[in-house]
């Protein structure tokens, strides 16, 4: 039987599409399946992908959305074994971790633990890696617990930083290596 996952997302959803086509590569010998995919910003890109897909999608609390759910419910709901993160921004409420201990995942646009925590996501990470003079950025994958960027790091991808590299083309590279990471971790663990 496929393990039911849940993908968190609050932007445009490229790492969940690498998921689904990753997934439907591989067909009928995918051992999990993504059973919802849930946002906080009911203009999420990842919404319109799942929905194209036919996958059911959910609103989750955020400030600007006080009238959705809470992730948890949202998961029980749709009954889901394991939750992973696609570019999810926010913290998840501890009752959601102790529920999924050891379930859930993240993608980071690092290697960790350098250019993590709080407010470290998207090109703000690109950013400090290129102001340090890091020779070395790249993807990881890791456990979610109650701090941002903290858990057990599950792989890791290393890819150059170049000398004439910008934020955008440093992102690129990253996000290529994502998607090739990403849904290969999700499907192991």
């Amino acid at each position: 039987m496929k393990s039911r996952i849940a993908v968190l997302a609050s932007g445009g959803g490229t790492n969940l599409q690498a998921l689904l086509d990753y997934l439907a590569q591989r067909g009928p010998l995918a051992e999990v399946e993504v059973a919802l995919v849930a946002c906080d910003r009911p203009d999420a890109g990842a919404i319109e992908r799942a929905r194209r897909a036919g996958i059911p999608t959910a609103l989750v609390r955020s400030p600007k959305a006080p009238d959705a759910a809470e992730p948890l419910m949202v998961a029980r709901e749709h009954d889901v074994d394991f939750i992973a993160l696609a570019g999810y921004l926010r913290l998840l409420p501890g009752d959601l971790l102790a529920e999924f201990p050891s379930r859930i995942v993240n993608i980071h646009p690092a290697l960790l633990p350098a250019f993590g925590g709080p407010g470290m996501y998207g090109e703000r990470v690109h950013r400090a890696v290129l102001l340090s003079g890091a020779g070395v950025s790249g993807a990881t994958v890791h456990y979610v617990d109650e701090e941002y960027d903290h858990g057990a790091i599950l792989a890791q991808w290393p890819v150059p930083v170049l000398a004439d590299d910008t934020v955008r083309s440093l992102s690129a590279r990253v996000l290529k290596v994502e998607h090739v990471l990403y849904p290969r971790v999700i499907e192991a663990v």
